[in-house]
C-alpha cells in the first residue's frame, strides 16, 4: 500500500478592494516538501472580475497571476525568487500581503496521490 504523502496548501484570493475584505478564490498553490512537488494553478472569470473590479485592469491582474505560476515552476528568468528551493519559493508565494492578490492562510493534509489532490481541491474551491 502506497503511503499518504504530506502537502500543503494555500487558496490565492483576489481582493478588489482591501478595506471591504471581501474576496473571490481563483487559484490554488499546493506543495510536498518530501516529494519536491508544487503546482499552482488560477482561473480568473473575466465577468466576476469586471462585476467586482471595475478600476482594476484584468490584464494586469492576469500578468501578475502567471508571474506567480512561473515562480512556482522554478523560471530562474524571474530571478532569486525563482531560484529558491519549493519550500521557499512556496512560503514566498503564500506569503501575506496586502495587495489585490492574496493567500488564505495556509492548510496541511495528507494524500496519496498529489495530482489529483490538487485537481479535487482546485475544482472543490476556485471552480
Amino acid at each position: 500500500m502506497q503511503e499518504d504523502k504530506l502537502y500543503h496548501y494555500a487558496v490565492i484570493r483576489l481582493v478588489p478592494k482591501i478595506e471591504r475584505e471581501e474576496f473571490i478564490n481563483i487559484g490554488l498553490i499546493l506543495f510536498s516538501k518530501n516529494e519536491k512537488f508544487i503546482q499552482l494553478k488560477y482561473h480568473l472569470c473575466k465577468e466576476k472580475f469586471n462585476l467586482m473590479c471595475s478600476e482594476t485592469e484584468y490584464e494586469e491582474v492576469i500578468r501578475s497571476l502567471e508571474t506567480f505560476k512561473q515562480i512556482a515552476e522554478g523560471n530562474h528568468d524571474l530571478g532569486p525568487i525563482a531560484e529558491m528551493d519549493i519550500p521557499e519559493r512556496f512560503r514566498w508565494l503564500a506569503a501575506v500581503r496586502s495587495s489585490i492578490i492574496q493567500t488564505s492562510p495556509t492548510h496541511i493534509g495528507k494524500a496519496n496521490n498529489l495530482d489529483e489532490t490538487f485537481e479535487r481541491l482546485f475544482n472543490e474551491l476556485v471552480i
